[in-house]
């Protein structure tokens, strides 16, 4: 049984028992969110978007299978030792095809006061309509203060848009999001980021 299926069913992995498959990890970008951010690639994408920006993560046997507790041992030691990251971003590959094994590592990102900042080939819309058969996707969207949606479209592709590859998808503020109940998309004064 899967980690978001033991979810579903009621059962639950222990944080021990829970497995992240990754394809990479950057300790600083400044490239995948707003501010000095620690970023996880996870592994396995059922989009496979065309001209995917990282086409390496797209396979669900690739990467590095890895325990939660050895990610969040790894992740609490960069922490600790770098004072400039003020944010997380979880990337791929497709975060909500691991979001149970993701709960954790956003809750520890919350904890430390991290903003937090999750991709998806999903939209928004049905990612909430997923998240009432996966708990853990209802959690993710619940602490999670920015979301890009959407999956990549050649099409579209816009190198000036900040954070995003192609003009359909969205770079939501889901903290306004939440408290007004209509998608609101990211717009901060401390960065220069075009809608």
């Amino acid at each position: 049984m899967s980690i978001s299926a033991e979810l579903r069913s009621g059962e639950s992995a222990s944080q021990s028992e829970l497995q992240l498959r990754l394809s990479g990890v950057i300790d600083e970008s400044v490239v995948d969110g707003p501010g000095m951010r620690y970023v996880l690639f996870v592994q396995g994408c059922p989009h496979k978007c065309p001209g995917c920006h990282n086409p390496q993560t797209h396979d669900f046997e690739g990467g590095t299978l890895i325990s939660v507790e050895e990610a969040l041992e790894r992740i609490r030691a960069t922490l600790d030792s770098d004072s400039l990251i003020d944010g997380m971003t979880i990337s791929g590959g497709e975060p909500m095809s691991q979001a149970a094994a993701l709960v954790p590592i956003a809750d520890e990102a919350k904890a430390r006061g991290l903003d937090l900042m999750i991709y998806s080939g999903y939209t928004y819309e049905k990612l909430l309509e997923m998240s009432s058969e996966d708990k853990a996707i209802g959690h993710l969207l619940e602490v999670a203060d920015k979301l890009v949606d959407g999956p990549f479209v050649m099409a579209q592709r816009d190198l000036t848009l900040e954070f995003r590859g192609s003009r359909n998808q969205r770079f939501i503020d889901l903290v306004k999001t939440r408290k007004t109940g209509k998608v609101t998309p990211f717009i901060s004064d401390k960065w220069d980021i075009p809608l």
